[in-house]
């Protein structure tokens, strides 16, 4: 057993903190601390620590399973649940055509995996129903920032550049919960002076170390970015000769913001005149600062204009396309980025490239070795597709996901699982999906592979394989290959991650997200390299130069036809369901600093288990007395679409109409039984964050 350090990434959140793991017996590894990476300096949250407990067989799947004429999983020979894999694949596509057929992957899929996957389902399968679960993360605020600039990338600075800017106001955001070793760049921004303003209905661990804390009522965020964008132009703030020469449609969205006077800002929000008025001051007293928003905002069903508000007010202060300021978004799964750049979102292709785009499409079949005309167009997004299941789209492969447990609705999305004809799930755990499958295909864990994920920094990073997986175990590149070949294409799915890189690096080239300049040699000696980096070209002197990457957009233009930056000329609209007489009180979501996305993995941790065993329901002492409820009763939260039950947990953290549940456990505590499906128009957010529900004591 080679004893050796292996410098890698943790396979969590898109911080993607460095570390070192070392062979252990057993067949895991032990972590250990990476300081030379510059992201996390060796700091690691207890996910990261105790990610190799996942390895252990006594955890993870084995065996590949298929379900018995009995209706129960039971192991078996990889040929046996390939070939059932492909016969009923080819089935449905004979009996129903090609788009019977659905591709779900994951946020924390490698960039090889995602764009393996992506290809698989358009070039093998020929379906254009293909999307992942990083629809579900950053799609709103994507979408607002393309729209805006051009381009998007979750950060379109590095983290170092937090603690150098002058203020930032976090947006829905909890980091010393969702990524704790990021929270230090905030607590190294005031220690420099910098001043902190966190956005959130929650008291929250983070909101704690802000200078002012907002506190508006779910689902206001849009009122509360227009409130402030008008205090700007009223108070003579705005940066008028960067908005003359660096932007276009100004005075469409002045005039919006100019609605949103402060009072009536105040009466949506909950957020005071003086609050919003210190806010601004906060924000434009420095030379430099920065908005950065996550989930809060952004899982909303008008989370794109929200988000779009949000940088009109970085616009109009001057404050994007400059040295330590600017508008980004905190990315949350660990290749959430990477995830949709390279092809598994269902309208785009690799090198976050539009589906739509006949050059684009010339340029990947042409990677690709098809015609251009056999690329199927734009399928349905995340929600609509699961929404789908059982009656358009009949037989399903998920990969790295588990929608039972982490989309909206999710008892009835449930529902539409077992309504397939056929379902295939690859994952490392038994996960509540793939409690469900036909067939379910045991994979290789992030330490028994080498791949590339892209962080929120929009940095391509290497994690290498530290260990030999055990018998058995097969990589999703493997399963990709394998069933091409059942299905009638010998070639094209390679299983060497870096013969999958070359071809992402060609595939990408001239695309918005360029990785041609990216191979595995240059990722193993740098500490990642930020796209675009475009492959090199001749230089003056006939040597051959090396691109730098881009650490940093904008600086000298955006990335529209013109250079110039967009105003998005948005006004407050209502969330889709406000409090009525039935439900008269809000909920709103988000994770709890132990455990991870749909918890499939970290409930699998006894020590993570120890610090959050369960579900709850965070309410305020106002609401429980009216409820006659004391800390730990049980409670039922009921909405449109379900009830979810679990233990009150009584704090003043949290707004008097306003209810919070974590999102990871299954059962009768699944918070997403409740959540609201209702999309927004331009990304296809689901509304996560804000729902209408009533509260109730629950029986013991």
């Amino acid at each position: 057993m080679q004893n050796t350090a292996t410098p890698t990434h943790c396979p969590y959140c898109a911080l993607q903190c460095g570390m070192n793991l070392t062979p252990v017996e057993g067949g895991t590894v032990e972590v250990s601390e990476r300081a030379d990476f510059p992201v996390n300096r060796g700091a690691l949250c207890g996910k990261g620590r105790t990610a190799p407990a996942v390895l252990s067989s006594g955890v993870r799947l084995t065996s590949p399973l298929v379900r018995s004429g009995e209706g129960v999983l039971v192991p078996a020979s990889w040929d046996e649940a390939l070939g059932r894999i492909a016969a009923n694949l080819s089935r449905t596509r004979a009996e129903h055509g090609a788009d019977a057929l659905g591709v779900f992957g994951g946020g924390g899929l490698t960039n090889e995996k995602a764009y393996a996957l992506g290809k698989f389902a358009r070039v093998v399968l020929g379906t254009s129903q293909i999307d992942y679960n990083g629809r579900f993360c950053m799609s709103s605020a994507a979408a607002a920032g393309t729209k805006a600039f051009g381009l998007d990338r979750g950060l379109p600075f590095p983290l170092e550049d937090i603690p150098r800017t002058g203020c930032v106001i976090l947006v829905g955001s909890n980091p010393a919960e969702t990524m704790p070793p990021s929270l230090r760049y905030f607590t190294e921004l005031r220690e420099n002076g910098g001043t902190l303003i966190v956005v959130d209905p929650r008291r929250t661990r983070t909101a704690e170390q802000a200078d002012l804390h907002l506190a508006p009522r779910p689902g206001t965020d849009l009122a509360l970015a227009l409130g402030m964008l008008h205090l700007v132009v009223a108070e003579g703030r705005v940066d008028a000769e960067y908005v003359e020469e660096r932007t276009s449609g100004w005075e469409d969205a002045r005039a919006a913001a100019m609605a949103h006077w402060p009072e009536y800002v105040e009466r949506i929000t909950g957020v005071s005149v003086p609050e919003l008025r210190e806010a601004v001051r906060m924000f434009c007293a420095p030379d430099a600062a920065m908005v950065l928003t996550a989930r809060g905002p952004e899982q909303q069903a008008k989370g794109t204009d929200t988000v779009g508000a949000w940088i009109n007010l970085c616009l109009a202060t001057g404050r994007a396309g400059r040295p330590l300021s600017g508008y980004g978004c905190l990315t949350g799964q660990g290749n959430g980025q990477g995830g949709r750049e390279h092809g598994q979102k269902a309208d785009q292709l690799p090198g976050y490239r539009k589906l739509t785009d006949p050059a684009a499409r010339r340029h990947v079949a042409g990677v690709w070795g098809v015609d251009p005309d056999s690329l199927p167009g734009p399928g349905r997004s995340a929600y609509e597709l699961l929404d789908a299941l059982g009656t358009d789209i009949r037989s399903l492969l998920v990969m790295g996901s588990n929608p039972v447990v982490s989309a909206p609705r999710a008892a009835h999305v449930e529902g539409r699982l077992r309504s397939l004809d056929f379902l295939a799930v690859c994952d490392v755990v038994l996960s509540e999906t793939a409690a469900l499958a036909d067939v379910v295909l045991p994979v290789t864990q992030w330490a028994e592979e080498t791949g590339t994920t892209t962080s929120l920094e929009g940095r391509v990073l290497l994690r290498r394989r530290a260990i030999t997986p055990p018998d058995g175990i097969r990589s999703d590149l493997e399963v990709l290959h394998e069933l091409a070949g059942r299905l009638g294409v010998e070639k094209g799915f390679p299983t060497e991650p870096e013969e999958v890189f070359e071809e992402l690096r060609r595939a990408s080239a001239g695309g918005p997200a360029d990785y041609s300049g990216i191979d595995y040699r240059r990722l193993a000696e740098e500490s990642g390299v930020f796209w675009p980096c475009p492959a090199p070209e001749e230089t003056g002197s006939g040597g051959v130069g090396r691109h730098p990457g881009t650490p940093r957009l904008f600086l000298d233009r955006f990335a529209t036809d013109d250079g110039r930056a967009r105003f998005a000329p948005v006004s407050h609209r209502p969330s889709t369901e406000e409090p009525d007489d039935a439900y008269p009180v809000l909920l709103t979501t988000g994770r709890v600093v132990a455990q991870y996305q749909s918890g499939a993995q970290t409930r699998r941790v006894d020590e993570l288990n120890a610090a959050a065993p369960g579900p709850f329901v965070e309410l305020h002492p106002r609401l429980a007395a009216r409820l006659g409820v004391a800390e730990g009763d049980p409670v039922a939260v009921v909405s449109r679409r379900g009830r979810a039950v679990a233990p009150a947990r009584v704090t003043t953290a949290i707004r008097p109409d306003t209810v919070f549940m974590p999102f990871h456990w299954p059962g009768e505590g699944r918070a997403n039984t409740l959540t609201n499906p209702a999309l927004d128009p331009t990304s296809r957010m689901p509304e996560f964050k804000v729902c209408a529900v009533r509260v109730e004591p629950a029986a013991p």
